[in-house]
């Protein structure tokens, strides 16, 4: 049996079980390959002949971009030619800043054929931020946009010095005003179809280096390989319920983990069509509309997403959808239930991280309960450990590696004792904790970090900010311990209000009215302030800040004119 024989009999087993839990996890196994390269043993084999649609891009303007799995594979084997011939090698580090456009995809391909290290990033990056990625990641190639050149640009020439900087939207190489030479990514239009790369690349070479949202401290560089990611994202597959011709929907920006998860390598290993429809603001009907007219039938989209889209009487549109699925943080019960009233789906909840890929979820037709993400999925081992490392139904999500998934990480890159770290004891440490109930679902509690005890009770901030979205006049919040001169610490949440809300004490007394009625006496929350949150560039919020705020500040009384404290308002 060829590798590519292997990796096919473990994904179709997934595929062939995608709708039963109990028999997909216990059946599969992750393929074990050395030489297997995804993009040239699999991708240009499904590719050949094949004119099944693999990517479709729509703009907000109505215009369309179609590339089929056989063009697909013949232009990633163009970009890759015009990549050697700018000197680009096994190995090198290049700096992938584009947004959806076709030019992600085909240069990602040829990235893996070619064995170069993909650096993915958002286009927001800008500043030192983006400075720190060229050097920390060692960037020698850039492949970006207008709207990332000239933040490159920003930078001057000398930050730019030894690289090669491609523009995809430029009609010929040029220099820029900072003195920079950009090549034009038109040029790969005529380079030689077919791709011998210079140098084997195995399945253990590097692939993919993450620089991880950095919500607690500097930005980690979490490092992935030419099996970890795109073998690893079966999982993900699974989760996500792709089956071959599927037109499968990811709301997702480029940069971040969730991308690649979902609009490259799940959709692809299912042979399903990529979607993706490009707007600048979002609109609800828009959307919907586009669900309807491209016969979108798989769809993954944020809670927020989801929170947006519950605005409209969802029954005036006839979709074609058969699966919903959420990421990022549990929904809101009436958000389910508004949708499944309306379309007769009930939107799917998982969790994993850039370092890994999908590790826990509710795959189709699994029993869901509220409020959990599901069960550990095929190929993944999980543990609940406590803080004695001892294992139970509540504790850090954590990964056996007695059972090591190919899908996890190599580690992080030039960090061996922050690898060590997380890959102690023989298990793999989330950071995150979650509590296990007697059928074996998991539901997600919050990061070990922000956790914390009030009156001797642990209190998770995830559970009280799922609570606190439900109040009409909350956007947004974050909990964190503050301060108490008799408890030690009590709950305090920062809050952006809703439009349409003030934020003034009316509305904190309404706030805690809502919340005396929802919760514990020990967890309720005592201290409210109106405030901006700190968030990192990918839109996490920053609790740490909030927290060394809160240990600066007097342990009692009011500290500004935006805080209100429960013990008034009563």
């Amino acid at each position: 049996m060829t590798e590519l024989d292997r990796f096919l009999a473990a994904r179709d087993l997934l595929i062939e079980h995608r709708e039963n839990h109990e028999e997909a996890f216990g059946a599969f196994a992750w393929p074990r390959l050395e030489t297997f390269n995804w993009a040239r043993d699999y991708f240009d084999a499904i590719a050949q002949g094949n004119d099944a649609p693999a990517l479709h891009i729509v703009e907000e303007s109505g215009t369309e971009a179609r590339l089929s799995y056989a063009q697909l594979s013949e232009r990633s084997n163009q970009v890759a030619n015009f990549l050697v011939s700018l000197g680009a090698r096994k190995g090198d580090r290049m700096l992938l800043m584009l947004g959806n456009e076709v030019p992600l995809w085909e240069t990602m391909l040829a990235a893996i054929k070619l064995g170069a290290v993909v650096i993915p990033a958002t286009t927001l990056l800008s500043g030192e931020d983006l400075a720190d990625r060229l050097r920390r990641g060692k960037v020698r190639h850039v492949v970006t946009n207008a709207g990332g050149a000239a933040k490159l640009d920003e930078l001057g020439a000398a930050a730019l010095a030894g690289l090669n900087l491609v523009r995809v939207d430029a009609d010929a190489d040029g220099a820029s005003p900072a003195g920079a030479m950009w090549i034009a990514y038109r040029r790969s239009m005529g380079a030689p179809k077919r791709f011998f790369p210079p140098e084997p690349v195995n399945a253990g070479d590097p692939l993919l280096e993450y620089f991880t949202s950095g919500t607690t401290a500097k930005p980690k560089l979490v490092q992935h390989t030419q099996q970890s990611y795109p073998v690893g994202h079966l999982s993900t597959m699974y989760w996500l319920g792709l089956k071959r011709g599927d037109v499968h929907w990811t709301i997702s920006s480029p940069g971040w983990a969730k991308h690649a998860w979902s609009c490259f390598f799940a959709p692809f290993n299912a042979q399903a069509c990529v979607f993706i429809y490009n707007y600048s603001r979002f609109n609800g009907p828009a959307v919907l509309e586009t669900l309807v007219k491209h016969r979108v039938n798989t769809l993954c989209a944020p809670p927020t997403v989801w929170r947006m889209l519950i605005q409209e009487d969802l029954k005036r549109w006839p979709v074609p959808l058969r699966e919903l699925i959420s990421a990022g943080e549990p929904l809101n019960p009436e958000v389910i239930e508004q949708v499944r009233a309306a379309w007769g789906i009930t939107i799917r909840d998982g969790y994993g991280q850039t370092e890994t890929t999908a590790q826990i979820g509710n795959p189709p037709g699994a029993k869901l309960k509220p409020g959990s993400m599901g069960r550990p999925l095929p190929g993944y081992r999980i543990a609940l450990l406590d803080p004695d490392g001892k294992p139970g139904d509540e504790g850090e999500i954590c990964i056996d590696l007695s059972h090591r998934p190919v899908a996890l990480m190599n580690g992080y890159a030039d960090d061996a004792d922050k690898t060590a770290e997380v890959m102690r004891d023989g298990y793999y440490h989330t950071g995150d904790v979650g509590q296990r109930d007697t059928d074996g679902y998991i539901t997600y509690v919050g990061r070990a970090d922000d956790v914390f005890k009030a009156s001797g009770y642990r209190i998770s901030p995830f559970e009280l900010e799922s609570v606190l979205i439900e109040h009409p006049a909350v956007a947004e919040a974050a909990v964190v311990p503050s301060p108490d001169p008799v408890r030690g610490y009590v709950p305090k949440a920062f809050v952006i209000t809703a439009p349409g809300h003030a934020a003034d004490e009316a509305t904190a007394a309404s706030i805690f009215r809502f919340l005396r009625e929802r919760l514990a006496g020990y967890k309720l929350i005592r201290r409210i302030e109106f405030s901006e949150l700190p968030k990192t560039i990918s839109g996490k919020i920053r609790r740490v800040e909030l927290r060394g705020q809160e240990t600066g500040r007097p342990a009692s009384g009011r500290r500004s004119g935006a805080e209100f404290l429960e013990e008034d308002l009563r």
